[in-house]
C-alpha cells in the first residue's frame, strides 16, 4: 500500500476485523495494552475498539507525552516563567496542563508571564538569537521520539555560543516504563496484560530489539504497530495469533518505518548530549528506576536545572482526578467521576484530558462514552 487512504480502507477493516472474530476464541479474553498516546487517538477516532469481538479489550496505558509528566516538573516550569522571568518557551499542549492549585503554563501568560508556544526547538533557538538580553528557557518533554530535535537544538546553540538559551529536559524513557509496568506489584497486580502494541514513531529511533526482554522475560508478545486504524487491527490479529499458538515475540507490522536496530544517527546524537538519571518520577508509575534523561556535563552550560535554582515546593494532583489510574491502565476514563462534567477539553482538571493522544480526551472527543459498544462486525455493517 502506497498512500494514507489505503490504510484506513472500510472493505480491508471488514476482513481484518472479520479474521480477529474468528481467530478469538470465545473461551477466553484477550487484554492488550497501547503503549502509545497515537495508537489510543486512533482507536477512538476510527472506533477500531468498535470493531473488536467483545473479548478483545484495549487496556491504554502511560503512552501521552504530556500526560505523563509529574506535577512538580510542570509546577517547575510555572517557576521558571513566573520567578526567574525567563522566556519559557513549550509545545501547545503542555500549556494547558494544570499544575498544583489547577495553576498552568497558559494561567502564567495570562498574570504577565513571558511564555511562548513553539512548533520546534528550532523556534525556541530563533527565540533567543532574537532576544539576547533574556534568557530563553525550552521546556523539553516527550520521548524518545523528540529527544534528538532538542539534542540538536543544544548542540546548535553550543557551536553558536549561545549563552542566553537553555533547557530545561524532560525526556522519559519508554522500555523503562513498560518494565516498571510489568515489574511492580502495584501495576501488574491490578491489570492483566496479555501482550502490547509496541509504539510507532519511539520504535522508529530505538528500533525492536529493545522490546525482546519483555518476550523472553515476561513471556508478553509486543507488535509494533503503525498509527492507522488498518495497523492496528493487524497488529490486534497478530497479537492473538501469538496468544493462541502460546507464542512470545516481538513482531514487526510498521516495517515500513521501524528497523530491528533503528536510527543510529539519532542515538548517537542523543548518547553524546544526555545520559540516564537514576530515576525520575511518572505521573501515575511514581518514581521509576532509569527511565529518563538529562543533560550531560558536557553540555551543563544549557542545562537550566544547573542555570537556575528552583525552590523546594509541595505539589499536589486532584486528589477526585483518576489521571494516575488511568496513565496505569487501572482504570478507564469513564469510572472518573470528573470526567465529562467538571472535567473537559475546554476545562481540563487532568494531564489527560489535555492531550488528544490522552485517554480521557480521545474518549470525551469520539463520544465513545455516550454509546454502547457494538458486536464485532455489527460496527462495521454500519
Amino acid at each position: 500500500m502506497k498512500f494514507v487512504d489505503e490504510y484506513r480502507d472500510h472493505d480491508l477493516a471488514r476482513i481484518i476485523a472479520g479474521a480477529i472474530a474468528a481467530e478469538a476464541k470465545s473461551g477466553r479474553s484477550y487484554h492488550f495494552m497501547e503503549f502509545c498516546g497515537g495508537h489510543t487517538h486512533a482507536i477512538f477516532r476510527y472506533g477500531v475498539q468498535d470493531l473488536m469481538p467483545q473479548n478483545v479489550e484495549f487496556v491504554h496505558g502511560p503512552g501521552c507525552p504530556v500526560c505523563v509528566l509529574p506535577v512538580a516538573r510542570l509546577d517547575d516550569a510555572v517557576e521558571l516563567a513566573e520567578r526567574h522571568g525567563v522566556i519559557l518557551c513549550t509545545y501547545g499542549d503542555m500549556m494547558r496542563v494544570p499544575g498544583t492549585r489547577q495553576r498552568s503554563l497558559i494561567r502564567a501568560k495570562a498574570d504577565g508571564a513571558d511564555v511562548r508556544m513553539v512548533y520546534s526547538t528550532l523556534d525556541a533557538l530563533k527565540i533567543a538569537r532574537e532576544n539576547p538580553g533574556r534568557q530563553v528557557v525550552f521546556f523539553a518533554i516527550g520521548f524518545e521520539t523528540s529527544t534528538p530535535p532538542t539534542g540538536v537544538a543544544i548542540k546548535l546553540a553550543a557551536a553558536e555560543e549561545l549563552s542566553n538559551f537553555s533547557v530545561f529536559c524532560n525526556h522519559v524513557l519508554t522500555p523503562a516504563a513498560m518494565g516498571h509496568i510489568l515489574e511492580s506489584p502495584e501495576v501488574s497486580g491490578l491489570v492483566r496484560i496479555d501482550g502490547f502494541l509496541g509504539p510507532s514513531h519511539v520504535s522508529s529511533v530505538i528500533g525492536s530489539r529493545p522490546y525482546e526482554r519483555f518476550a523472553e522475560e515476561f513471556g508478553k508478545p509486543v507488535v509494533i504497530a503503525g498509527f492507522e486504524p488498518l495497523d492496528v487491527m493487524q497488529s490486534v490479529l497478530m497479537l492473538v495469533r501469538q496468544v493462541n499458538e502460546g507464542r512470545h515475540e516481538v513482531e514487526n507490522e510498521y516495517t515500513r518505518v521501524v528497523t530491528p536496530e533503528g536510527n543510529r544517527k539519532a542515538q548517537a546524537l542523543v548518547d553524546e548530549v544526555f545520559e540516564l538519571r537514576q530515576s525520575f518520577e511518572w505521573r501515575g508509575l511514581g518514581t521509576v528506576p532509569g527511565s529518563a534523561l538529562r543533560i550531560r556535563d558536557a553540555y551543563a552550560g544549557f542545562d537550566a536545572e544547573k542555570r537556575f535554582e528552583l525552590s523546594a515546593k509541595v505539589s499536589r494532583e486532584v486528589k477526585s482526578c483518576e489521571c494516575p489510574s488511568i496513565l496505569r491502565g487501572v482504570k478507564k476514563p469513564t469510572d472518573c467521576k470528573l470526567f465529562g462534567t467538571v472535567c473537559t477539553p475546554q476545562n481540563p482538571v487532568g494531564s489527560c484530558m489535555v492531550s488528544s493522544e490522552g485517554a480521557c480526551a480521545a474518549y470525551y472527543s469520539y463520544s465513545r462514552f455516550r454509546e454502547p459498544r457494538p458486536a464485532g462486525l455489527e460496527a462495521v455493517a454500519g
